[in-house]
């Protein structure tokens, strides 16, 4: 498909949509914002079409899911603060292509893993903030990979990033 121009651990805390609201807390996480919106500049000047984004905040029982619908759009409030995330309006588009290869190469690897296409599943905290500061313009495709799983080996961990790069 191409390949893997920027990596990046960053920050997710829902105080950064809390920061941009009136009262207290306004422009408390201004910092970390703008560092997301330089990681999505260096993103677009290596030419990135796509965010895969490892989301710590969607919890699964089982095995590795891929949310690659072909759009993602909603209101979100945040179930663990949601004092923090509410009313949350979201729109960008996915990339089914790329969630569905990352899903094979994992099985491929002896993996369990599942791309899901279904509009009705939405996204969490874990992947809308990044996606909020870095995608503001909706200029990239989203794929949000479970990154929540209490059965997740690390070896199984290790061998689910390599299916990552190699799909894409």
């Amino acid at each position: 498909m191409g390949e893997l121009v920027l990596a990046a651990k960053i920050t997710h805390v829902p105080s950064m949509y809390l920061s941009e609201l009136p009262g207290p807390h306004q422009g408390c996480r201004q910092a970390a914002i703008e560092g997301h919106r330089e990681i999505s500049q260096r993103a677009r000047q290596r030419g990135a079409d796509t965010l895969v984004i490892f989301d710590v905040h969607w919890l699964v029982n089982a095995g590795y899911h891929v949310n690659c619908a072909p759009r993602f759009s909603g209101v979100y409030t945040s179930h663990e603060l949601p004092h923090f995330i509410q009313g949350m309006s979201y729109d960008c588009p996915g990339n089914p292509e790329l969630g569905e290869l990352i899903a094979e190469c994992a099985r491929d690897k002896g993996l369990n893993a599942r791309a899901h296409q279904v509009e009705s599943l939405g996204l969490e905290y874990g992947t809308l903030v990044p996606n909020r500061y870095m995608n503001a313009d909706q200029h990239f495709k989203v794929v949000s990979v479970s990154a929540w799983c209490d059965w997740h080996s690390l070896d199984n961990s290790r061998a689910f990033g390599r299916a990552v790069v190699e799909a894409i």
